[in-house]
């Protein structure tokens, strides 16, 4: 039984871009197939509909070109002033997207979807403001024809003569809301441009004569009817599986375009788009790298346009490298499961052999090749051969002929040189030895110089063995013909030798060029990974985008308001100074790129990328180019925005890391107030009821002199209780707070050990109290107050712990270079509890216990004893009961030490 469930995945899919939509605008395009259809006056009309129906309309900009009624049906409706830009002694007016943006009406009228923006402007193109008004939430209305998608600009060109310049990605118009057709009768339209009511008279009848000929219309509205009806076509299938009627459509097979002659790029790419569309499938472009494919500057940027271009229409863009184009396209086609190849037909070839075509059609003939034909052919013969070369070299005109000149000195001074040094020989040496000296010098020069000049010292070397060594001599005639094979044999080899080393030569540079980007990127998230904190994480990062991209780098941080600043002490977070903060702001909540060799600011003199998580954008990444050429390629963007990835996932692991250490103290500080008021709540309670009690009986009965004695010295001993509970919590909080200052003087034991026993007399008296001090004991160096309160814990804790009757001793020991202070008693010891936790805060030995307290006496021993710089811990005697040791360090000479004495010593 078929499940006609729908599937959970495309469900959560369709309800996130759902979401997504809601938070945006909603885009309508009235399409056409050239200008004059009425594709204004329609938008125009629908805005006053909308406006009569209540909605808040505004015209933002139209292009009337001249037309009355265009211009009486635009007055109609609210319109937004224009934006007027200065240029070059002249004023342009364009439409105003930060009124637009500022006004923000439900509805605003945008003409000329593809409309190139005027220098100055934010966005070069008037879609990207219409986008941007899309993600402010304002809906948008606009125009456009057929001739400015992007994939159909070689389509309409090769139709009408006429290259259009301003177009825009198809998967803007793939993405708008509601496409509505405008069409016109082809001879309406030729009638209403005779008329004047498209153009101006003296306009009309230039383009009646070459744009607007009938054959040209008639297959401009054929593309806009197909462009349309694909359209629809998709909508079906969306309705389809959001009614889910049956299963969402399997995959078509993929198509490949492949980038080997730049000259045909852009008609590839446009090929390939219309292809993948037709069929339904995904694409992918791929440019290929071998060792004899090297490009000059001018040819790398236009195979970088081709690939941008690519990407803008929704292409997966590759680059791959190899020794053959066709091993390459075969292995990737069969590892993404592509079908069919696109390739441009090839040049007429100088020289024999098969065609990339060829090769591939023999490697992979389960793939189906779709050949482009030529229109641009290219230089044939020796014009071709310079012209490879100087695209080998991949240098500037200048450079290129500095090298060439250098190489070629090179490659014939060599084989001069060989010559010299073989000519002594010829005597004693056979002619074959000498030929390997030859070789060996096109070894060399291919490696030193590549091919081009090793080809030359190929044909030097044979020359010269021929002209010195070969009788009769000094002559290029030849007395034994089997010196001709010898000859061929010798330029065949060494012209083989000079490809096979000038190869591995180029192979090794790129095999580094390549490595060096793999190790960026484990560099950098080697070190991201290590780093501990923000700051941290932003030097390492900027120093190694900036070693690696040749660049100035900076990275910019929102603060608390969510705008965009240089952090205090900026050098550690870039070299780069003095960035616009405007355009980090645009790119910060918008979260795309803008500047340099973007469709956004381009001007802007860097390039600024967003440091943005699946949660969170975190914020901006600048950067400043040395060279035009650093980012030539979109795989070396690519590799920029994993870079940016890693440094904003690498920001987000250390706030996250710091959040958590703030929410693990906070619930610690938590947990500890929840353990306070429990405690002292209990506490409290205990000796307040006692105090309430015996106060409300002194107040309301008549009693004898000795039971009001003895009430009032209940409520005495209670409040002192109360008094040390404070007392105790108010010091652990000082002393944590750092509020504590320590006034150290040299005190003798038997003072502090009488302050103590003093303080607690009335309590000892139920116990057998000991101060065992040995003689001559020297004074130590504490502060008097805080030592006191140290002992008076211990002791207190003693008696609260052990039965009446029990003996205590408080005992000193004198060590080299401290002192030991020591409480023993015959108790029940330390029970079940381990030592060391008894001094943690709100630890008791036995919680179990109706003992009063709330375990901060022990802490207050150890914050004060760690105060002096030395310490505190307890153990279980052997014999029973519990031992104290509160060790204090001996600063110095004490005032009374005499180097001479004999000082008694305790066991160490």
């Amino acid at each position: 039984m078929t499940d006609l469930r729908p599937d959970p995945d495309t469900l959560l899919a369709r309800v996130q871009a759902e979401a997504a939509r809601a938070c945006r605008g909603r885009l309508k395009i009235f399409f056409g197939a050239a200008a004059g259809v009425g594709k204004t006056c329609a938008m125009l009309e629908a805005g006053r509909a909308r406006l009569q129906a209540g909605v808040d309309v505004l015209v933002g900009v139209v292009e009337t070109h001249g037309r009355s009624e265009t211009a009486l049906l635009a007055a109609t409706l609210p319109r937004l002033p224009v934006k007027r830009i200065p240029y070059r002694g002249t004023v342009l007016q364009e439409f105003d997207l930060d009124a637009a943006l500022a006004r923000h009406p439900a509805l605003i009228l945008v003409d000329e979807l593809a409309h190139a923006n005027a220098p100055g402007s934010r966005h070069l193109k008037r879609w990207q403001d219409v986008d941007e008004l899309l993600a402010a939430g304002i809906d948008v209305y606009t125009t456009l024809n057929v001739q400015h998608l992007e994939s159909l600009n070689d389509v309409v060109g090769g139709i009408t003569g006429i290259r259009v310049a301003e177009t825009l990605p198809d998967w803007v118009f793939d993405e708008a809301d509601d496409v509505e057709l405008i069409d016109l009768p082809v001879d309406e339209l030729l009638a209403r441009l005779s008329a004047g009511k498209v153009y101006l008279p003296e306009q009309a009848a230039r383009a009646s004569q070459h744009f607007f000929r009938k054959g040209n219309l008639i297959a401009l509205r054929e593309l806009a009817l197909r462009r349309t009806a694909d359209r629809v076509d998709a909508q079906m299938r969306d309705y389809r599986d959001h009614a889910a009627i049956r299963d969402v459509w399997a995959v078509n097979e993929g198509v490949l375009v492949a980038l080997l002659d730049v000259a045909e790029a852009e008609r590839l790419v446009r090929a390939g788009k219309r292809l993948a569309e037709r069929l339904k499938a995904a694409w992918h472009v791929v440019s290929v790298e071998t060792p004899s494919t090297r490009r000059t500057a001018h040819r790398r940027e236009a195979l970088a346009a081709a690939l941008r271009l690519a990407e803008s229409l929704g292409a997966v863009v590759h680059t791959l490298a190899g020794i053959d184009p066709a091993d390459e396209l075969a292995g990737f086609a069969r590892s993404h499961n592509i079908g069919r190849v696109v390739l441009a037909q090839a040049p007429r070839r100088w020289m024999p052999g098969r065609t990339l075509a060829e090769r591939l059609a023999e490697r992979a003939d389960d793939i189906d090749l779709i050949l482009l034909a030529r229109r641009e052919r290219g230089p044939a013969g020796l014009t071709a051969l310079l012209a490879a070369s100087r695209d080998y070299l991949g240098l500037s005109r200048e450079a290129e002929t500095r090298r060439r000149h250098i190489s070629l000195g090179w490659a014939a001074a060599i084989p001069a040189g060989v010559t010299l040094l073989a000519w002594p020989l010829r005597g004693v040496a056979e002619p074959i030895n000498l030929i390997m000296l030859y070789l060996l010098a096109v070894v060399g020069v291919a490696y030193r110089y590549g091919p081009g000049a090793a080809s030359l010292a190929s044909v030097l070397s044979v020359a010269a063995f021929d002209f010195f060594f070969v009788p009769p001599h000094l002559t290029f005639a030849v007395s034994d013909t089997q010196y001709l094979f010898t000859f061929a044999v010798m330029l065949a080899v060494a012209l083989t030798i000079s490809h096979l080393t000038g190869n591995m030569r180029r192979q090794a540079r790129e095999a580094g060029f390549r490595e060096r980007r793999t190790g960026l990127l484990y560099s950098l998230v080697r070190s991201l990974a290590q780093a501990p904190s923000e700051d941290a994480v932003i030097r390492l990062a900027v120093r190694e985008l900036a070693e690696s991209f040749q660049a100035q780098a900076v990275v910019l941080l929102p603060d608390a308001s969510g705008r965009l600043i240089y952090p205090a002490g900026a050098s550690g977070h870039g070299s780069l100074h003095g960035a616009d903060l405007g355009v980090a702001q645009w790119v910060f909540d918008r979260g795309e790129r803008a500047g340099t060799g973007t469709a956004t600011l381009p001007s802007s003199g860097a390039l600024f990328v967003p440091l943005a998580t699946p949660s969170a954008r975190l914020g901006v990444l600048a950067l400043s180019l040395n060279s035009g050429e650093a980012l030539a390629l979109p795989e070396e963007h690519r590799l920029l925005d994993t870079c940016a990835t890693q440094l904003a996932l690498a920001l987000e692991r250390v706030r996250l890391a710091e959040a958590g250490e703030q929410a693990r103290l906070a619930s610690e500080s938590e947990r500890l107030r929840n353990s306070l008021l429990t405690s002292i709540s209990h506490d409290l309670r205990t000796p307040l009821a006692g105090i309430i009690g015996a106060a409300s009986t002194l107040a309301t009965r008549e009693l004898a002199p000795d039971a009001r004695a003895a009430l009032a010295a209940g409520i005495e001993t209670e409040a002192e209780r109360m008094a040390r509970l404070i007392t105790s919590v108010l010091d652990m909080a000082r002393l944590e707070a750092g509020a504590v200052r320590l006034s150290p003087e040299w005190l003798p034991l038997e003072e502090v050990f009488g302050a103590a026993r003093h303080a607690l007399a009335s309590r000892l008296a139920t116990h057998v109290f000991h101060v065992e001090l040995p003689p001559g004991l020297p004074m130590v160096y504490a502060d008097s107050r805080l030592l006191e309160r140290v002992l008076v814990n211990l002791l207190d804790n003693a008696l609260k712990y052990t039965p009446a009757g029990s003996t205590l001793t408080l005992s000193a020991r004198l060590y080299p270079a401290y002192t030991d202070l020591v409480l023993e008693d015959d108790g029940p010891g330390l029970g079940s509890a381990t030592p060391e936790r008894l001094f943690d805060k709100f630890q008791r030995a036995r919680p179990e216990g109706n003992e009063g307290g709330v375990g901060l006496g022990l802490a207050i021993c150890r914050a004060i004893a760690e105060a002096h710089g030395g310490h505190i811990r307890a153990e279980n005697r052997p014999e029973g009961g519990a031992r104290f040791i509160l060790t204090l360090p001996h600063p110095g000479l004490r005032p009374e030490l005499d180097a001479s004495a004999n000082l008694p010593l305790g066991e160490p």
